[in-house]
């Protein structure tokens, strides 16, 4: 059997720099580290982690729960966290929850049995005794995009609110008055901050919001379609529409395009979490970016400095959005 001794001999470099390789604990120069791994390329070398793990009491991993993985923001949002975890010598385990609650616990409990380093959980709804689990397992946990004041884990929170009122002061800096909302499914889901926001900033500017020009979707693109339909059989001349995230934002202009209605000529529509296909649609989507790497790197950094020991007290990290500006919005004097 190959030993690590063998690999070191084969690449001409000590055994502790094979070892600072293999586990990410040393920076090595570039070329020493290509040549250690093209020795363990030749001589099929393969580190024993199970029982590195048992005598150091860890294992590398990190888990992350997210709540739908077909959703390219969470997708997106799981490749960076998968990336900042590899770039500091962590493996991820994905665990797609599918917006289901038992799901969710059965990945809990999942996680921990495979006895990992710490969680990162993006959920669709936060409650207590699902996150006491880890706390009571001494799992350090860090949640990302749902507001938990009275537990103590790390928070790493978008500012959904601002947001919401950058859509506001855009869209009446526009012109737009007679203006729409296909909203999130439940109250309590991150973007209903998102519509708090917007109600702020239509209110300062003398705008009414009422009830009847708001939807309710469920995310998807199919609920945006709906939406779109719903909102203009209420009210036919709404001039710009709001949705919660971009697949719903998408879904309302491919609705509009089905049935002649352009965009932005005759409708302005702008959505929430700038996801890659947003920069590709006909018009391109004007909507708030969301800081999905920053929330990957810092989530990374704060669960790494707990699993070290290096900090005890929960920490509460709010990031900015930002408007992105491209075509799907007009303002109403070029109509």
């Amino acid at each position: 059997m190959t030993t690590i001794k063998d690999v070191a001999d084969h690449a001409g470099v000590s055994v502790t720099t094979v070892s600072h390789v293999i586990n990410r604990t040393r920076r090595v120069d570039l070329k020493t580290e290509q040549r250690v791994w093209r020795a363990i390329t030749a001589l099929g070398y393969r580190p024993n982690l199970l029982a590195r793990s048992l005598r150091r009491r860890e294992t590398k991993t990190i888990g992350l729960i997210v709540p739908d993985n077909s959703n390219p923001y969470f997708a997106e949002l799981a490749r960076a966290v998968e990336d900042a975890g590899f770039a500091k010598g962590y493996s991820v385990i994905l665990c797609n929850s599918d917006m289901s609650e038992s799901k969710e616990v059965a990945y809990i409990a999942l996680l921990i049995s495979k006895c990992v380093d710490g969680v990162i959980l993006i959920s669709s709804a936060h409650k207590r005794e699902k996150l006491n689990e880890f706390i009571q397992a001494g799992i350090p946990l860090v949640t990302v995009a749902r507001e938990l004041d009275d537990l103590p884990v790390d928070q790493v929170l978008m500012d959904n609110k601002q947001g919401g009122y950058l859509v506001g002061k855009y869209l009446t800096a526009l012109g737009h008055r007679r203006i729409g909302c296909i909203a999130g499914p439940r109250d309590e889901t991150p973007s209903a901050d998102r519509i708090v926001g917007l109600r702020q900033a239509l209110y300062e500017a003398g705008v009414d919001l009422p009830a009847h020009r708001i939807i309710r979707g469920d995310f998807t693109y199919e609920s945006g379609r709906q939406a779109m339909a719903a909102l203009l059989r209420r009210e036919p001349n709404l001039t710009a529409v709001f949705a919660a995230n971009d697949r719903m934002a998408i879904g309302a202009m491919n609705y509009l395009w089905q049935t002649g209605v352009r965009v932005p000529e005759d409708i302005s529509i702008i959505g929430f979490d700038d996801i890659p296909v947003a920069a590709m649609t006909c018009p391109p989507l004007t909507t708030i970016a969301t800081p999905k790497t920053d929330f990957a790197r810092i989530s990374v950094s704060m669960l790494i400095e707990r699993i070290n020991k290096q900090r005890t007290e929960p920490a509460r990290i709010v990031l900015p959005t930002h408007l992105v500006v491209r075509r799907s919005c007009q303002a109403i004097e070029a109509k």
